[in-house]
């Protein structure tokens, strides 16, 4: 199974085609690849609904002039209703919507550190060899590796939900060079997802075959490569966005 969401089994080739951005109609003949990765996503728990996807000339498929975030957010406003593990439904969107990407909803079952690319290689390696059970893992070619938690609260427990502002604004990059915990209120794109730009990608380097880990086990191994890569303690803080 891992195979298969890792990227390199039979299914590579087809996945591939699909995300170095076929016209629609090709792209709807080869969605079986993407497919199975959703609804591999979707049964390990994780929640998903559709999202925009890159348009030529580096920009988004929605209709906002100068999108801030361009192909990485949902396309309807009611994206946390809306967001789910329902196998009939997610085939739906994959087979109706060929191009499109799909975001998974954080802070319900799962949360998701988002780290500097460097930093989360780093920190993988050292978890890895240190025999730390480590969750689902992706990698994004903009820069940032995004590790799988479970979540901090729950729907049944409230008052430990803790509230995270959207990264939405690129522009504000430079204020978070850190680590980024996207829980209540967030979402991240789950792989496959085509980025603007040629052969740019969101991939699995560890697939949702692996149990969520407490995000707490990975927290202090994350936040050293942070301030490390940073070149200063105070870049790595990994509390929760607030702005």
């Amino acid at each position: 199974m891992s195979a298969t969401f890792g990227g390199r089994s039979g299914r590579r080739g087809k996945l591939s085609q699909w995300l170095l951005g076929r016209r629609p109609k090709e792209a709807a003949a080869d969605t079986g690849g993407r497919e199975a990765l959703l609804l591999g996503a979707a049964a390990a728990g994780l929640p998903l609904a559709p999202a925009a996807h890159p348009a030529p000339g580096y920009r988004c498929s929605c209709d906002r002039v100068g999108c801030p975030t361009p192909a990485r957010h949902p396309v309807s406003f009611a994206w946390q209703t809306q967001s789910t593990t329902d196998r009939a439904q997610i085939e739906h969107w994959a087979r109706h919507q060929p191009q499109a990407n799909f975001i998974t909803a954080t802070g319900m079952v799962h949360d998701v550190l988002d780290v500097p690319l460097a930093a989360g290689r780093e920190a993988l390696d050292r978890l890895l060899g240190e025999g730390v059970e480590i969750g689902p893992v992706a990698e994004s070619d903009d820069g940032r590796m995004l590790f799988f938690t479970l979540t901090r609260g729950t729907p049944e427990d409230e008052d430990e939900w803790w509230p995270c502002e959207l990264d939405c604004h690129p522009e504000t990059m430079d204020e978070h060079p850190g680590l980024r915990w996207h829980c209540r209120g967030s979402y991240v794109l789950v792989p496959p997802a085509r980025l603007p730009g040629d052969d740019q990608q969101v991939r699995w380097v560890r697939g949702p075959e692996h149990a969520l880990p407490d995000p707490l086990t990975l927290l202090e191994t994350l936040t050293d490569a942070c301030a490390r890569h940073a070149g200063t303690g105070q870049q790595g803080a990994a509390w929760p966005l607030r702005h």
